[in-house]
This record gives structure tokens, C-alpha cells and sequence, in this order.
């Protein structure tokens, strides 16, 4: 099929929606999305070794080989459920339970494309939510150590990535692909922190709107056919160093330094009988390298390290790895039924909740179904729902004496619907 100026249209359309829907996209394993495209995203996010759609090359950039020329489009309706309590603190009126879902609907959009140009190549673009979180606090769980107004944070990061896949024989796949990432962060309600004691940068701690950063990273895939039953696949993504949130250099260490994690993983997808298929992914997350959140409180408590100095003291976060496992089950030519279950690493030491409570990102496990139903046209219409439960993660020594001492507990829960409508070209 000839990549007509009504293909064109689409795509281009696609890329405005991604850029410009105020989406947002809150913590999965940590605050990267689980998996990407709805029919992954039913199996808990298993993709590396199982691509299914045409978004497969933004869980490995080889899948764009093994899925022909289709069309993906999806959206899914999110609802976090978050919070925080403080206990046992010194300071008047700090310790007590905060509602962090003043805001608690998103809609996250995706699309993808993917051309197969002869027997031995095939190109793609992928347009999706590749991470976030946000948290809404209508009443401030730092009021009480001196900020003003509601409280809350919000970050997004979008990605763009074209891939190109190449086939050296029936067996195998390689592939590769461009991560353009946009991000955009806002953080208000810590006016607390914002003087010269705390940040070495006063003045772009707190409520300065919306800032943006942008950059570019390489993703690289294989995919290989071992068997008629079993396929092997592993996949790197580089760290992406953005530019720097300039608004916001005085909370985020390194000057507002937001880099996105090098994350890697293999993956395996095995059929049992012709209909049943098992796959799993076990990926591994750098968050201990994105300076921005990595440092401990300590940095600043016990080194004197202020606030976005290229020490600073901050969110503590560190390295995880997810393990996910899913089934899929054709139980007609027309119905393709889904299941998965995930785990995965807490980011954030039980001792770093207190300056969490603007980010908890600690749900650990997925519980997903999903089906895709084939319209008597040949087109694919998917749906899926992510159960993540309520995990809460009690503070120990989380809260420094400087600030009152005591605990700070945060909690998160999730529940995602998904829909996408897809078809062969």
C-alpha cells in the first residue's frame, strides 16, 4: 500500500495530538510506564520478544520487523489513587493523613506505524507516554514547615521514535531507533523550601508554571525465532540527557537536571500449543543515574548539599528491576484473549519519604486483562484493564530531625482502561 498524502494526514495528525494533549502519565514501575501499546500492556507490559502491533518498537525496536504494515491507534483512561500521612512529628499541626487526588482522571493517547519496505527491512514511528507522574494536594502536606496553597507536582515525558528494523534471514531481527523525548514538569506548594538556607538557587524552587526539556536517545533491539515455538529478544535503551528544567534549578539537583534513565531487558515468548502463547520480561531501570532525583535528602540534612547544587540533596531514588509475565490465548480466529502479572522494585528507600511525599511512586505489582476482537473488515479492536493495588510504604527515620522527625507514609493505587482500534495495510 502506497504511503498516500491521506497516510501522511494521519501520521502528521498523530505527532500534533501526542505533542500537544495534556496528558499525564503517573508512576508504573516507578514513573515509567509499564509497556507500551494496549495489546503489551495486557500482558503486564511484556513486549521485548512478543511484538503484536505497531507500537512493538517502542518495547524493542526489532519487533517492527515481525509485524507488516498496520496502523495502531489507542488511548486509556487513568484513575491514581495517592496520599501521604505524617506521624509522630514535632511541628504543630504537620502530623495527619493528605488526599493527594485533587485531580484523578488522565487520558494517555498513543499511535503507531509500521511499513515493511521489502523481505529484508521495515521502518516505524512510535508516538506514546513514555513516562510521568503527578500528584494533587488540595491541602499542603508541607503547610505546616511553612508553604503556602495547595500542592502538587506534574511531569510528562513523550516520546517520538522512529525505528528501522533490518531481517538478515527469517530467523532474526535487528533493529534500531531515535528517542526524542519531551518533558514537561511543574512543582507548587513548596514555598518551604524556597530560600537561601534550603536551595542555592532561591526563587526557581517553587510555582514557577510550566517548564520544558527536550532530548534525544537511541534504543537498539534483537529479536530471533529459535524454534517454531520460541522467540528470544533483548533490547537497550541509552540515557537520554535533556536539557535542564531552567524554572526549576533550584529544587532539582544539577540545576534542574531531569535525564531519563538507561533502561535494559530480555525478554522470551514461547508457545505451549498453537493457540497458547506464555512471554516474559525481566527489565532493569537506572533511576540511580538521573541526578535530578537520585540524591538522598542526606545530601543536603547531613552534607549541607542545598537544593539544586550538583550535590543537592533530593528524592532519593534508586535502581529497580520489573519482572513481567503474560498469556495470550487465541480462542478464535476472531478472539485473542490477554492476562499478566508484574512486580516490580520500590524506587524509593522507606527512609526518603518525606520529600516523596510530592512523588510516591510506589505501586509494585500489575494485575492486567485484555482482548482484541477482529471486525468482520480485518481491523482489530482492543481493550485492556491494569489493576495495580494499593501498596503503601512506611517511613523509617524518613523524616529528619531538622523538619520535626517522625514518619512520612505514602501510598499509590492505579486503574487504567484502555481502548485501540488497528488494522493491517
Amino acid at each position: 500500500m502506497k504511503f498516500s498524502i491521506r497516510n501522511r494526514g494521519i501520521l502528521a495528525a498523530a505527532i500534533l495530538a501526542g505533542l500537544f494533549t495534556p496528558a499525564v502519565v503517573h508512576a508504573t514501575n516507578g514513573y515509567l510506564v509499564n509497556g507500551y501499546g494496549l495489546k503489551a500492556q495486557s500482558l503486564a507490559g511484556v513486549g521485548i520478544a512478543f511484538p503484536q502491533d505497531a507500537l512493538a518498537g517502542a518495547n524493542n525496536p526489532a519487533g517492527t520487523a515481525w509485524v507488516g504494515d498496520r496502523i495502531d491507534f489507542g488511548v486509556s483512561w487513568f484513575m491514581p489513587r495517592r496520599g501521604a500521612a505524617i506521624t509522630g512529628n514535632a511541628v504543630p499541626g504537620a502530623s495527619d493523613s493528605y488526599d493527594g487526588n485533587n485531580k484523578k482522571h488522565f487520558l494517555i493517547p498513543e499511535f503507531g506505524y509500521a511499513k515493511q519496505l521489502s523481505n529484508a527491512t521495515s521502518v516505524g514511528l512510535a508516538v506514546y507516554g513514555y513516562g510521568g507522574l503527578n500528584i494533587d494536594y488540595a491541602r499542603n502536606p508541607f503547610a505546616a514547615f511553612g508553604s503556602q496553597g495547595s500542592a502538587g507536582v506534574n511531569l510528562l515525558q513523550l516520546s517520538i521514535s522512529p525505528s528501522a528494523a533490518w531481517k538478515p534471514n527469517e530467523q532474526h531481527a535487528f533493529g534500531a531507533a531515535a528517542n526524542f523525548i519531551y518533558q514537561r514538569f511543574k512543582a507548587r506548594g513548596l514555598s518551604a523550601f524556597d530560600n537561601p538556607f534550603f536551595s542555592a538557587y532561591p526563587g526557581s524552587v517553587n510555582d514557577r508554571g510550566v517548564d520544558t526539556a527536550t532530548g534525544v536517545g537511541l534504543r537498539l533491539g534483537w529479536i530471533g525465532q529459535m524454534t517454531p515455538e520460541l522467540m528470544l529478544g533483548a533490547t537497550w535503551v541509552s540515557k537520554v540527557s535533556t536539557t535542564e528544567f531552567d524554572k526549576y534549578k533550584g529544587l532539582l539537583a544539577g540545576a534542574g537536571n531531569f535525564d531519563v534513565p538507561q533502561t535494559y531487558g530480555i525478554g522470551l515468548a514461547y508457545k505451549i500449543t498453537p493457540a497458547l502463547t506464555f512471554a516474559t520480561d525481566i527489565q532493569e531501570i537506572k533511576y540511580g543515574s538521573v541526578r535530578g532525583i537520585a540524591h538522598p535528602l542526606s545530601n543536603f540534612t547531613v552534607l549541607g548539599n542545598q537544593l539544586g547544587s550538583p550535590n543537592g540533596g533530593g528524592f532519593g531514588w534508586k535502581d529497580i528491576t520489573a519482572a513481567k509475565f503474560g498469556i495470550s490465548y487465541a480462542y478464535s480466529k476472531d478472539l485473542t484473549l490477554r492476562g499478566g502479572y508484574s512486580h516490580n522494585g520500590n524506587p524509593i528507600p522507606a527512609d526518603q519519604n518525606f520529600f516523596n511525599i510530592a512523588a510516591p511512586a510506589v505501586v509494585q505489582d500489575h494485575l492486567t486483562l485484555g482482548a482484541t476482537w477482529k471486525t468482520g473488515s480485518g481491523a482489530e479492536l482492543s481493550a485492556t484493564y491494569i489493576r495495580a493495588p494499593r501498596n503503601t510504604v512506611n517511613g523509617k527515620n524518613s523524616i529528619p530531625a531538622a523538619f520535626g522527625g517522625g514518619e512520612a507514609n505514602v501510598y499509590l493505587e492505579e486503574h487504567i482502561l484502555g481502548i485501540a482500534y488497528g488494522w493491517k495495510m
